[in-house]
């Protein structure tokens, strides 16, 4: 992360601010000041970053190059007005589901820049992905520091057309809900077939973790892999027989992400 980065303004200390706080401090930041009233917020306090409670407390003549909007989504309407004085020079980046750029630029002022991110949960150990995408009134200088901002936690992309965080949502922002899924029937399916409970477990974890490392690590694509391991006339190939079924993980998830996709929709309007 550049060493010249502007004084940044964090509204929202909790998960997912958090995370982004602690990237930051790995790769060397400027100072930050912290905007949380939660008393579990003065230890997100250290060198470089200050935690106030309110956004009154915020010293006179405090000017951030950007203000990242870290608050739970309901609270919007409440918290984002006290920060549109500082919409003159700062880009906004907000990482609340379903509040749309234009909903935000309402609170902040018409002519705001406003970055919408999606991150998703793995950001806290800096293995996320971020889906972004920048406002009118956004500079290329401000979205280059919005990249380097949101790279922090992980992979950071961006889109043209704010319309794609929808389905963004559904897939990435709950991506990882449905791998713990997984994770949970998996284990669950180890107990129901005779394995010690602390086996099940362990199984079930690393077989996960050590999938996703190797698609991490290798060139070719899912259904490469997946192949890889499916012997013909095996085990696997049995199992996949019925996971695959018309009825089953193919139509089952498709629907599962359309729904969510037509959430995302409802809650943006």
């Amino acid at each position: 992360m550049s060493n010249t980065l502007p004084s940044l303004l964090l509204v929202g200390g909790g998960r997912m601010g958090s995370a982004l706080l602690a990237g930051w401090r790995e790769r060397g930041l400027s100072s930050v000041l912290v905007v949380d009233p939660s008393p579990a917020a003065a230890a997100l306090a250290g060198p470089n970053v200050t935690v106030v409670a309110s956004a009154a407390d915020i010293p006179h003549g405090f000017a951030p190059g950007a203000v990242i909007l870290a608050v739970k989504p309901q609270m919007a309407a409440q918290a984002l007005p006290a920060y549109a004085r500082f919409g003159g020079h700062a880009v906004f980046i907000s990482i609340m589901a379903g509040k749309t750029l234009n909903a935000i630029a309402a609170m902040l002022g018409v002519k705001a820049a406003v970055v919408r991110a999606m991150p998703n949960t793995p950001a806290a150990v800096r293995q996320g992905i971020t889906v972004a995408v920048a406002g009118s009134h956004v500079t290329p200088a401000q979205k280059t520091l919005a990249d380097e901002l949101l790279a922090a936690t992980g992979l950071i992309s961006w889109v043209e057309s704010e319309a794609m965080l929808d389905p963004v949502t559904a897939i990435s922002g709950g991506g990882p809900a449905y791998v713990f899924l997984l994770a949970e029937l998996m284990e669950q399916a180890g107990l129901d077939q005779g394995l010690p409970p602390a086996l099940a477990r362990q199984m079930a974890r690393q077989t996960l973790i050590g999938s996703a490392a190797l698609l991490a690590a290798s060139d070719e694509d899912a259904a490469a892999l997946r192949i890889a391991v499916t012997s013909p006339g095996g085990t696997t190939e049995r199992a996949l027989a019925v996971l695959r079924a018309d009825d089953a993980w193919p139509e089952t998830f498709a629907k599962a992400i359309q729904a969510a996709t037509e959430r995302s929709r409802e809650l943006s309007s």
